[in-house]
This record gives structure tokens, sequence and C-alpha cells, in this order.
């Protein structure tokens, strides 16, 4: 028998060897085989996986050809990338699925004009879809032409990009919207006013806080050695005011250190002396930066130096005291972007802002600084008083102070053209304000005034359109020839409808018989504007012969907001079922076809 001999001495027969050998050889033929096992399950599962559209670490941007998936009946179907041709002018990617062909969203956005937006609901993922961006706004109730004017509770005119400022002269905005150096629209002015009037009408009670008063509210004043600051009663205004001196450098202001929040709507009585100026120092609480607001003698719309903001109340506020209210806020928002240099510029919050110092420098007196969260009615006033100072004696009219080109055909409208859209805002304007000052005869003398541009043809520097020969429109834009923009005539006849109704009856009539003839206008003309899908902003393809000027879905929502409400005060139904027809474009209906 044949031996080995082991490390430890002992003997084994060879044929254990041989045994061995053999096991070992099993083994590793055992797992060679589980690996092949293995890797031939990894294949099969990396094949399968990229054809179901998996996205594997080493595959990332693979794009299989097909995909599957199964339908609600567990039938198995194919998903495909293919190309989509449209109108055999360009090629974009889509999806097949079965018998659905699947367009991006991103393409039939810009290609018809549709809005959706990805949105969570309740937790759950959904796409919303929408045909238009407007908003129609039904009304609560018959029309008041003394109440709320139409839904402008919710316009917010001074924070409108086109805004410039809020002059703190006038009180009333400065527009952008045709020329950059900013001037005074009157269309906007009473959209102002009257926003702010509705606005009376809506919100709760301001809260306000009494700073200083110079009686029963006496605040805890910094005087600077040198300046000085005392209290007494002016007989002929029946008041007690406070008086300041100080020196010409900001060190010598008297000042009142602050911590005060949300109420940033300021109101002072302000007589300021040659040289002097008022500061309000406002800071972010989140950031902590502060701000100054400094209002100054001079007549200036607005300048900004560094994180100073300043504002002119006018050089020849030195010899009369002045109500000044001021949005702080708003002050400020209008100041930031002219020194923050960044592509997107994200608007501060209200919420952000408190005021934290108030100062004095020069010489003067004031009363009654508030502070509040708004001062609506001031605001109103600060309009209307507006259109009484700069209303045109001779013509009644409000002109507009930039030239104007509406579009290619019609003429350039020169500077100081008058629009039938801002006097018959500015007649709803003074209307109110006729009402709401108990009977001012001034703002009722001026809003009579206003209707004289009404009877004057167009071409002769008035408002008044003829459409062939027969039907009065009054002209937002009275080019050559005529344009007939809806919306801008609707608001006039809302301005005449105002009158109407709240001058006194022998006043009225003029307002009444104007307002009748363009209602007659608007429903024998009214389907002209009608596109089957949506409506024109004016009639050019019938004065030009040119294409129509499609209304952009806001201005579509402003016609059918209009008729809604003209249909509480006429209940012909060419109002009422034009208006829900129209409503009905924005949901993506249309008029039948053949």
């Amino acid at each position: 028998m044949t031996t080995s001999t082991l490390r430890n001495g002992f003997s084994a027969p060879a044929h254990h060897h041989k045994t061995r050998f053999f096991l070992v050889m099993m083994r590793l033929n055992l797992k060679f085989l589980l690996i092949c096992l293995c890797f031939a399950v990894f294949l099969i599962t990396f094949t399968l996986w990229t054809n179901c559209g998996g996205d594997l670490p080493f595959a990332r941007g693979f794009v299989p050809k097909w995909n599957h998936r199964y339908d609600s009946d567990n039938q198995l179907e194919l998903t495909e990338e293919i190309d989509c041709v449209i109108n055999q002018e360009y090629t974009i990617g889509c999806r097949r699925e079965g018998d659905e062909i699947y367009l991006p969203f991103s393409f039939l956005n810009k290609y018809f004009e549709v809005y959706g937006s990805l949105n969570t609901v309740d937790g759950a993922k959904r796409f919303d879809w929408s045909h238009s961006y407007g908003k129609v706004n039904n009304p609560k109730g018959v029309y008041d032409p003394k109440g709320i004017f139409m839904y402008f509770e919710n316009y917010n005119v001074e924070m409108r990009d086109r805004v410039k400022c809020i002059s703190a002269i006038e009180g009333v905005p400065i527009s952008t919207q045709w020329e950059s150096q900013g001037y005074y629209y009157a269309t906007q002015i009473a959209q102002f006013g009257l926003s702010h009037y509705s606005k009376n009408l809506t919100e709760p009670e301001p809260r306000r806080k009494v700073v200083e008063d110079g009686e029963r509210e006496l605040a805890e004043w910094r005087v600077p050695k040198n300046s000085s600051l005392s209290r007494s009663y002016l007989k002929d205004k029946d008041t007690t005011v406070v008086h300041f001196s100080t020196g010409k450098h900001f060190d010598s202001a008297i000042a009142l250190p602050m911590d005060h929040v949300l109420d940033l709507v300021l109101s002072v009585n302000l007589l300021l002396r040659p040289n002097s100026s008022f500061m309000v120092t406002l800071q972010n609480r989140e950031t902590q930066k502060l701000y100054n607001v400094i209002y100054i003698l001079a007549d200036l719309m607005m300048s900004v130096q560094d994180d100073n903001i300043y504002y002119g109340i006018g050089v020849n506020s030195t010899s009369s005291w002045k109500r000044l209210t001021r949005d702080l806020f708003v002050d400020l928002q209008k100041g930031l972007p002219q020194y923050i240099n960044t592509e997107k510029r994200r608007k501060m919050r209200r919420t952000e802002l408190k005021v934290v110092e108030i100062s004095f420098l020069g010489n003067g007196s004031f009363d009654n600084l508030t502070l509040s969260t708004s001062e609506h009615i001031s605001h109103f006033y600060d309009a209307a008083e507006w259109m009484i100072r700069h209303q045109d004696q001779s013509t009644g009219g409000w002109p507009i102070p930039v030239r104007r080109k509406l579009g290619v055909g019609f003429g350039e409208l020169s500077r100081g053209w008058y629009s039938a859209m801002s006097q018959g805002h500015a007649i709803s304007l003074l209307a109110r304000a006729y009402h709401h000052s108990k009977g001012d005869k001034r703002y009722l003398k001026a809003a009579l005034d206003g209707l004289k541009l009404f009877r004057i043809p167009s071409y002769q520097g008035g408002v008044l359109a003829t459409f062939l020969g027969k039907y009065a429109w009054y002209e937002e834009y009275p080019t050559k020839p005529p344009s007939f923009v809806l919306n801008g005539f609707i608001y006039s006849l809302l301005g005449l409808y105002d009158l109407n109704s709240t001058a006194p009856a022998n006043h009225s009539n003029e307002a009444a018989s104007l307002f009748e003839q363009g209602m007659l206008s608007l429903k024998k003309m009214l389907l002209l504007f009608d596109t089957g899908s949506g409506t024109s902003y004016d009639l050019r393809h019938f004065t030009l012969g040119i294409a129509p000027n499609l209304a952009r879905w806001d201005y579509h929502a402003t016609h059918v907001n209009q008729l809604l409400l003209l249909a509480t005060i006429d209940p012909d139904p060419i109002i009422s079922q034009t208006a829900e027809r129209w409503k009905n474009y924005m949901l993506g209906k249309r008029a039948q076809h053949n």
C-alpha cells in the first residue's frame, strides 16, 4: 500500500489524497455554476429593467424606444417615443400609449394659449388646466352709483409696475405707462381714488394710533442741545400744535424712537419752513437693514441716494399747512428697485417692516401725527381734489400730456388729447365725492363740466365718434380713423350713469341723454366684438380693413365683468346673454360651427 507522510509524522493511504482532490474540484465547480447562474439572473434582470424604462446608475441617459404599461383591463400596452409633425412646419417629441398620443403641455400652452400648473391638494398631486387667466367678478347685487365701483376694491393701483410713485405734492400716482420719466394720467388717478373709495366700503375700520397731537397724546421726543420743541394753542385752527427748531445738521434733529409694526400709513398736519424736512426711519425686521424716507421742500417726484428715499412736498408748501398722508410701505417699495441691482427683485412684504424713528429737521410745526393700517378716504379725496385742480376749464376735460400711437394705420394722438375713459372715470369719482361730502358743489360742477367733450366730435378734439354715420361712440382713444375700443366706452357709460343717478334731478338731463345714446349704440354694435371664441379689443378690422385686434384674456374678462354689471342696470337680453356666452369662452367653449 502506498503511503504518504503527513506534517505531524503520521502516514495516510494514497487513495485518501484522490478523494480529497475530487471533493475540492466538485466544490469549485458548484461555485462556478452558482456564479454563472447569478450572472445570468443579473443579465436577464438588467435586460427587463431597461426595456421597462428603468434608470440604472450606469445607464442614465438611455431612452428606450418601447415601454410597457398595463391598462385598466390588465392588457399589456406599449409606450413609444415618437415625433409629432405640427402642420408640416416643425417637429416635437411626443409619446404614444396604445391608441393615445400625448403632447408636452409646454407645447400646448404656447400653441393654444392655455394655462396649467401642477399643484398638491390634500396631499395628492394634480394638474390644474384653464383656458383663461382672466377672472370673472359676478355682481353681488344691483349696481349702486354711490357704492363700490365695479370690483375696484381688489385694485392696488399704487403698486402697479407702471406707477413710478405716489406724488407727495399731489397725493396721487405718477404714471410711466407711455413715458418713463413720469406724468399725471387722469385714468390712473381716478382708478386710484375709486379703488380706495371701494376699499373703504369693504374693509374693516382702520386701526389708528395717535403718536402726537399736542394735547392728549404727548410723545417723548429726544431734543438735542441747542434744538427746541414746544407746544402752543393756535386760535385760528382751534388746536394745539408742536413747534420745533433745530440746527442744519442731522444730529441736531428732534427725534422720536419707536418700535411700531403693521400700521404703516402715516398722516400729519405739517408746516415746514425753508430748508426743513421730515423723516421716517424704517427697518426690515428680518435683515435689520434701515431705510430713511425723507419728505423735503422741493418740486421733486422721487429721488434715491443709497438707503435714503426722498419725496418732494413742493417748494411752495412753506406758507400754509399741508395734510400729508403717506403709505410708508409704498413709498419705500417704490424707491427700492432703483438701487437693488438684481435680475429678480423680491418685493418686500408689509409685515417685514417697522417704524423705528420719526424726526424733524429745521423749523416748523406739526399736529395730529398718526400711524394707521389704512386711510382710504384721504387717498380718495386726494384724487378728487386733483381732478378739481387740473380740469381744463374751457373743455371740461383732463388732458393727457403724452403722445400715443395706438397702432399702424392710426394717426398719432398729440400731447393734450382727451379720453372718454378718463372722462368717465373722473366723473364716477367726482359723483361719489359729491355724495360722500354731502353735497360739495365743487365736485358736482367739475363732473357736469366733464360732459362737454361727449358732444364734440373726435376729429375736433372731443371724444365722440360715429359708427356708419348712425351710432354714437365715446372714444377711449380718439384716433383717425375711429378705433371703437370697447372697454373704455363702457367705462365712460358708467361715468354718465353715476352722474345721472347722483346729481340733483334738474342737473342730470345731459348725463341721462348721453347714457341712453351710448347704450343704444352698445346694443347695436356689441356683437361686432364677438369672435366666436373670445372678443376683439376694438374694431380696427372694420375701420382699417386689417386683422382683428384680439383682446387678451384680462381685457376679455373686463368685457364680461362690465356687461354683467350693465345687466343689473338694463334688463335687455342682448347684454346678459352676451355676457354669459363670453364667460363661457373663458372655459374653452366656442360658438357652433357648420
